[in-house]
């Protein structure tokens, strides 16, 4: 027992009082009973292990190492059976290790697999199965990083910015500071192989004083700093509810101590790190949680980090030295002080926080921890706190659009709508984006801003730049590659400021582009019709050459005259047949008489399909528009004879529902002129629209308050007419003459010179003000279709034609919009125009480019991508990568189609409308490579038609120019230029513009392809050709989408815009 004793380090003085307890006079008694000697000597022994224990952790030192070496983890290919996620904590929430499995299975179902995942051993399993904290090495910094497809950074954010990288990097100051506050005997080296997470003395107080509490929360606490860290950073809400928690918090941390070793000395000190880089600070606003010391300076007293740590490390030698370093050394001990309850003392308690700190510094002095003279002066500094936000770090303009498109793409994918919640997530992400090449492009767009230099990159001239500012032109380009199961999209920029992403978030008319949609369905038309007929006998080939629609009857003929040779013929054939280009014929379609202009005053006559798309002649494709519509107008069931037959028992189906629609529109029109007026305000608008005369105001007053008594119809005749009734005789004529039971609402509203519809609203909103359009549109319904009765009459045949035409047009756009759809056409509606065949409809660049895609490699369909790669949680037993499956291209274009098309396409780039960028990319080999595109200027204006189709005004709304291209079968994109406003009427430029563009933006191209424009992609897994047939009875008896409670549908028909001078 003394070698025993003595070996240890308190075995001299136990030795010496169990000598003295030897030599006690009831030592012989004792001796006597051996059991209670043996007892005696265990608790003694006991005691004394345990009184060495207390302070060496000798033992637990043992115990946690060794357990703590059991509990690891490594990397596995594939999915991991073992991996188990924290089901809280703060810091665990915040980057996103909580979230993870709904992150990994949202990703699932949007085609990504589990690359590598983390495998855990069994014994780590089984201590996270009894809800302890898995002991590794903790980041204390960390956030999302996007990079490119080269590895080149494109975004970067790290929560806490500012912090501490080692120990060394920690002003003396800062860790006496934190030590003072939180954990004295933290660094000591006396016993090098102590556990942080317990120290007994201040643990036993706790539990005695937890006990004594009726409120626990405001008990002392027995944490260590380590054992706070647990609580901080994974205990629920960062809190600790009682003693359960309170162990699993020492658990953990003893684990974390002894994970790298017997030597616990390292791990304290990087505790202190830890501590000060993860101090809790509340919200501030602009920023939102405030994590760390660095951070916290910078934030709550607008201090530089790095000037405070010199001014707490560098002597203070003079006055002003004192007081900076006095100043520093306050703001550093009271962040550390206001961590215990953040919201409260940098809140409403800052005084509290102030007179706190000072209170410290006192005791700091008192116990020699720092000078008086240093004590003194941080006392005398007053802690000023910053209430500006901070600015967002800037992105690069050369990234900033690849970073916002990236981030929005990863926020849809995992389902976090939030930048501030997706900038923390503990997240690497490589995406496909050439990050050179797009600042490259991002560089040029940005620089043809300014007027110096556009002429010598070949910009000005006719049909591209001159007079105007630059400046206002506004450029996008994109750039995508085709590879073995997927697309990846290599450039996505454009030269506008902020977020907007004009490539995949805005709606544009492009023009002429939406002509290689209309071909295509067209060619699709001509395709199916070869299918169907080719089996007819003669005879019924004969009977459709005389009475099917335009479409039918050619490809009948053909059929007729050259037989069955196959889809390629009959598809050729159709790209030679021939269409009229002339510009004197009126077409009705969208509800009203239009007329078409071709943009080369010289083209008219006849001209093959070829030679019109080579040339981008208009009047071609609006009536290759025409004959489309016509074709699914002859195939809706029982629409045939409706033309013909007054007594169709489809014509009044039709016509109620025109009635329908125009009258919600004319509502839609007029509500805002009345939507915020008062009653009072309601009938002096009348009086101003009915011009003020007498016969005008009765009529119309009469409709809209017919319940109004002869007083205050009288009042309202003599406030507002210019010639009232001379007597009262003449007023009661006039307010009998105007009476609802004498007149209907059309004669009423004829007379009146105002819409029936709008004499019914302003009395509907009278007596409902405020009314919803819900409640307006449920109410109309019999008065919409009464103020319509003319229409139904039997002498206006001619007149229910053109609305029945419209409304069956509406019903053809149907089928065309769901075969626009399948090749990637990103809105949910087409105007009901032939106009939608040279882009009133609207398209989007990025939808064009993947049109160019289509037609390059042959008609199939890959979705592109943005981010191939996701790592989540790399270090730590969370790691989880994932990665985008391959996924075979769908073909959703026939083979002989997308040929066809494709050689078109090629033939504007040789020799029609885009031959500025023939030959502008080269491969690897030095031989030009093919390039295939199609171009489209939007001269895009309001419209006002007066009687007769008598053009009565015109407004600029925006001027748009692109050239969507593809390259080869790997690459294709578009290029687009673009002027928004009334200032676009000052802009004459075309197509050239983008056309031009590409040969300056083809050594930015050259770069992407490289080497591997040789190369051919892998041809994508065969997927069956979709059947393009429409179910015109399904469609009937779809709800009428018309019956829609909207806000509104714009314009009524006769107001619809028509367009003009599209290439």
């Amino acid at each position: 027992m003394t070698t025993l004793l003595g070996s240890s380090e308190l075995g001299a003085g136990a030795y010496r009082r169990l000598t003295n307890l030897r030599a006690h006079s009831g030592w012989r008694g004792i001796r006597r009973r051996p059991r209670m000697t043996a007892m005696v000597i265990a608790l003694v022994a006991f005691l004394i292990v345990a009184a060495v224990e207390f302070r060496t952790s000798y033992i637990q030192s043992h115990l946690f190492s060794r357990l703590a070496d059991r509990m690891h983890f490594h990397m596995g290919n594939g999915a991991s059976e073992d991996i188990a996620f924290p089901a809280h904590g703060p810091f665990d929430t915040r980057l996103g290790y909580v979230q993870l499995p709904n992150y990994i299975a949202q990703l699932s179902r949007e085609g990504f697999t589990i690359d590598r995942q983390a495998r855990t051993s069994s014994t780590l399993q089984w201590f996270q199965s009894l809800g302890g904290f898995p002991p590794y090495r903790e980041k204390t910094s960390a956030g999302l990083t996007l990079v490119g497809a080269r590895g080149q950074p494109i975004f970067s954010y790290r929560d806490p910015a500012q912090i501490y990288l080692s120990y060394d990097d920690v002003p003396d100051l800062a860790v006496r500071s934190l030590l003072f506050v939180e954990n004295r005997d933290l660094l000591s080296l006396r016993y090098p192989r102590r556990n942080p997470a317990v120290e007994w003395d201040r643990l036993g107080l706790a539990l005695i004083s937890f006990g004594a509490s009726s409120d626990g929360e405001r008990s002392p606490g027995g944490s260590t700093v380590a054992t706070q860290m647990e609580k901080l950073r994974h205990s629920p809400r960062g809190r600790t509810t009682g003693p359960i928690e309170k162990l699993r918090q020492m658990t953990s941390a003893s684990l974390r101590a002894y994970h790298s070793g017997l030597n616990t000395v390292d791990f304290r000190k990087q505790t202190v790190v830890d501590a000060l880089n993860l101090i809790p600070l509340a919200g501030f606003r602009g920023h939102g949680e405030v994590i760390g010391l660095g951070d916290g300076l910078q934030l709550w007293y607008g201090a530089d980090f790095a000037s405070v740590n010199r001014a707490l490390r560098t002597p203070a030698r003079t006055g002003p030295e004192l007081r900076r370093q006095g100043l520093a050394l306050k703001q550093v001990l009271s962040l550390v002080i206001a961590q215990r309850r953040p919201a409260h003392y940098l809140g409403t308690g800052r005084d509290e926080l102030e007179a706190l700190t000072e209170s410290y510094l006192r005791l700091m002095v008192a116990e020699n921890i720092i000078g008086s003279d240093l004590g003194d002066a941080a006392i005398g500094a007053r802690l000023t706190f910053n209430t500006t936000p901070p600015d967002a770090a800037p992105l690069s303009d050369s990234v900033a659009k690849a970073a916002n498109a990236l981030r929005l793409n990863l926020a849809k994918l995992i389902k976090t709508p939030s930048f501030y919640d997706l900038h923390r997530l503990d997240l690497t992400v490589e995406t496909s984006i050439d990050r050179k090449a797009q600042a490259e492009a991002t560089a040029l767009l940005r620089s043809l801003r300014e007027p110096e230099g556009l002429s010598e990159l070949g910009l000005t001239g006719p049909r591209l730049l001159s007079g105007s500012a630059p400046a206002q032109v506004n450029y996008s380009f994109t750039l995508y590659e085709r590879g073995a199961g997927s697309t990846h999209v290599r450039i996505q920029t454009d030269s506008l400021d902020g977020p907007l992403d004009v490539n995949a978030g805005t709606k544009l008319e492009l023009g002429s582009t939406a002509k290689v949609r209309t071909l295509i369905t067209y060619l699709n038309i001509v395709a199916d019709l070869h299918d169907e007929l080719r089996t007819r006998p003669s005879a019924e080939l004969n009977r459709l050459v005389q009475q099917g629609d335009p479409l039918t009857a050619w490809a009948a003929g053909q059929l007729l005259e050259n037989g069955d040779r196959g889809t390629a013929a009959i598809v050729d054939a159709a790209m030679e047949k021939k269409y009229s280009a002339g510009t004197g014929e009126r077409f009705f379609t969208a509800g009203g008489m239009h007329r078409f202009a071709n943009f080369n005053r010289r083209h008219g006559g006849q001209m093959t399909v070829s030679y019109a798309l080579q040339q981008s002649v208009n009047l071609v494709f609006i009536r290759m528009m025409r004959d489309i519509v016509d074709y699914h107008l002859a195939r809706i069931p029982g629409a045939a004879g409706i033309f013909e037959r007054a007594d169709h028992p489809r014509r009044d189906y039709y016509l109620r529902r025109f009635i329908d629609m125009e009258g919600r529109q004319y509502l839609a029109r007029f509500r805002p002129q009345y939507r915020e007026l008062d009653p009072t305000a309601i009938m002096s608008h009348v009086a101003e629209r009915a011009k003020y005369l007498r016969p005008r105001l009765a009529a119309a007053f009469r409709t809209v308050r017919p319940d109004a008594d002869f007083k205050q119809f009288s009042a309202f005749i003599r406030q507002w007419a210019k010639t009232p009734p001379d007597d009262e005789e003449g007023m009661r004529k006039l307010y009998a003459t105007y009476a609802p039971d004498r007149l209907n609402l059309a004669d009423r509203s004829y007379i009146a010179d105002i819409h029936p519809l709008e004499l019914w609203l302003a009395g509907y909103l009278y007596t409902h003000p405020g009314a919803s359009w819900g409640d307006i549109v449920a109410a109309s319904a019999d008065v919409r279709q009464e103020a319509y009765l003319w229409l139904l009459k039997p002498n206006r045949f001619a007149g229910q034609n053109r609305r029945i035409r419209t409304m069956l047009e509406k019903q053809a756009f149907v089928p065309i919009h769901k075969d626009w759809q399948r090749l990637g056409y990103p809105f949910e509606t087409l105007v009901p125009s032939y106009a939608t065949a040279i882009g009133t409809s609207g398209d989007r660049p990025d939808a064009l480019a993947e049109l160019m895609g289509i037609v390059a490699s042959g008609g199939y369909r890959s979705a592109p991508r943005l981010i191939d790669r996701l790592h989540f949680a790399e270090g730590t037993p969370y790691e989880t990568v994932m990665k985008a499956r391959p996924k075979a291209g769908v073909r959703v274009l026939r083979p002989e189609i997308a040929h066809a098309v494709r050689r078109g396409l090629v033939d504007v780039v040789e020799n029609g409308t885009a031959r500025r960028a023939y030959e502008s990319v080269t491969a690897a080999d030095g031989s030009a490579m093919m390039i295939g595109g199609k171009t489209g200027t939007g001269d895009n204006r309001h419209m006002r038609y007066g009687s007769g189709g008598r053009l009565v005004g015109s407004e600029a709304r925006s001027r748009t120019a692109t050239f969507a291209f593809f390259i080869g079968q790997r690459h294709f994109g578009t290029i687009t230029a673009f002027v928004e406003g009334a200032e676009a009427s000052q802009y004459r430029f075309t197509s050239a513009l983008p056309a031009q563009l590409f040969t300056l933006l083809a050594p930015v191209i050259q770069q992407v392809i490289g080497d591997r424009s040789t190369a051919q992609p892998p041809a994508p897994a065969p997927a069956p050709a979709p059947t393009i047939r429409t179910d015109w009875q399904a469609l009937l008896n779809r709800p009428n989408p018309l019956a829609a409670n909207r806000e509104g549908f714009g314009n009524p028909p006769s107001l619809l815009t028509s367009f003009d001078g599209w290439r």
